[in-house]
């Protein structure tokens, strides 16, 4: 009986009808969504996503779609945050369901996934965060490496006083030189090429270019994956294999490097070095501590360097700003020393300086991509277990409602006046959210 009723049209109205149900969840699962571009069949949004500036189109779709907005790539959702009431409400508040990074192809094979940024959560990003805690996790601690950035900023000035055009190479130098003492105890070549600061440099270079949203279509694609990598197009698996190896290597040779010093009695004090000292070594125990000491120098080298190119910027387009700056420090300090950590609290406007540094041009534009573990309501709607978030940390510190004049440079913003309250501090914004 059965057998008789799968004539041919039967079987088209049995198809017919499937057809009509997907469509119909689908549409209702589309709609769930919070708004955006109307996505194509099958590959979705995958032409809308902007590949420059990103954060700058998404700011520009909220004002259509509202703060809130979502966009798939071949059926995967990509919500887009772009408030801070918002990323409050459910990266801090929710974080429990929103903590965790987008198991993506690209990322396992590179090796990021060992990383804290792109670290699943749970007990080894714990392990990674008490780590880095004990080295940086209190201003008592971070205080203590205050003399070092002091003698090597003083040798940044001289360097650049010699050659003031190679003040991108100083840059780099500079940030590779503190943070690579703090992790590892390592002194960076004053002069010439370094290894070690290459391979940084390296490193922090791919995170950047492998963490953005569409970087890989591997990611979204997962037939891809199967393609071998002497058939033509496949060149991004050469570039994983080239960012892989990169990351091997600078996970490896400043820890050997370590261990090194410490048996010959040479060991500069450092995170390394200290971790080794006080735990019982393990396997797991060692790649946890080099792991953890790779995030720790890109997580350092990369923000750092970019935040005083944004300095050098803004001195150069905002003359007065420099003028006002140099002119708090003749007063407070004179013309017989350089200004010292110590010095802070009473350089009010330059400590403005360095605030309005972090809003005007942040580092982390639009964070690192969050992955939901449960699904969840906002809002009236609807956000699904494994959706991918992007916090628009760009558009919520160039809000005009929170910041007037958003594109400005102005440091007194942030200073109290006479019937005026300071605005918003943007290190609660700049460094991201929650658990993360």
């Amino acid at each position: 009986m059965a057998i008789a009723l799968l004539t041919p049209s039967n079987v088209v109205a049995v198809l017919f009808g499937v057809a009509i149900l997907l469509l119909k969840h689908f549409r209702s699962s589309s709609r769930a969504l919070p708004p955006g571009p109307t996505p194509l069949p099958i590959i979705g949004n995958l032409f809308d996503i902007p590949t420059e500036r990103p954060w700058e189109t998404y700011a520009t779709w909220s004002r259509r779609w509202g703060d809130l907005l979502s966009v798939t790539l071949l059926g995967q959702p990509l919500i887009i945050i772009n408030s801070l009431q918002t990323a409050v409400e459910l990266l801090d508040k929710r974080g429990a369901i929103y903590s965790d990074r987008p198991q993506l192809f690209s990322a396992d094979k590179i090796g990021h996934t060992k990383l804290t940024p792109l670290m699943t959560y749970g007990s080894q990003f714990r392990e990674q965060r008490r780590m880095m805690a004990q080295c940086i996790g209190s201003r008592a601690l971070v205080e203590k490496y205050g003399p070092l950035q002091q003698r090597e900023v003083n040798r940044f000035l001289l360097r650049i006083l010699r050659k003031p055009e190679g003040l991108s190479a100083h840059i780099r130098r500079l940030v590779g030189a503190v943070i690579l003492l703090i992790s590892h105890g390592y002194q960076v070549n004053p002069e010439g090429h370094d290894r070690f600061l290459s391979l940084a440099d390296a490193c922090t270079d791919d995170f950047a270019n492998s963490t953005l949203p569409g970087s890989f279509l591997v990611d979204y694609i997962p037939i891809m994956r199967y393609i071998p990598s002497w058939i033509p197009g496949a060149g991004w698996r050469q570039k994983l294999d080239r960012y892989h190896q990169n990351l091997l290597a600078f996970g490896q040779e400043p820890l050997d490097y370590t261990k090194e010093q410490m048996a010959s009695g040479t060991a500069l004090p450092s995170f390394t070095s200290r971790n080794l000292e006080t735990n019982p070594s393990s396997i797991e125990f060692e790649d946890n501590l080099k792991w953890t000491g790779v995030a720790l120098v890109g997580g350092g080298s990369d923000t750092t360097v970019s935040s005083i190119y944004t300095f050098f910027l803004a001195m150069t387009l905002y003359p007065d700003v420099q003028r006002k700056a140099q002119n708090e420090i003749d007063t407070v300090i004179g013309n017989e020393r350089l200004p010292s950590f110590q010095d802070r609290d009473r350089l009010p406007y330059v400590d403005a300086v360095c605030s309005e540094i972090f809003r005007w041009i942040a580092v982390g534009p639009l964070g690192v991509p969050r992955r939901m573990t449960e699904d969840d309501t906002y809002d009236g709607y609807h956000l699904p277990k494994g959706s991918l978030l992007v916090p628009n940390i760009w558009k919520m510190l160039h809000d005009p409602e929170v910041y007037p004049d958003p594109m400005e440079f102005k440091p007194e913003r942030f200073m109290a006046s006479p019937g005026r309250e300071p605005e918003l501090d943007p290190h609660s914004v700049a460094f991201g959210f929650g658990r993360r």
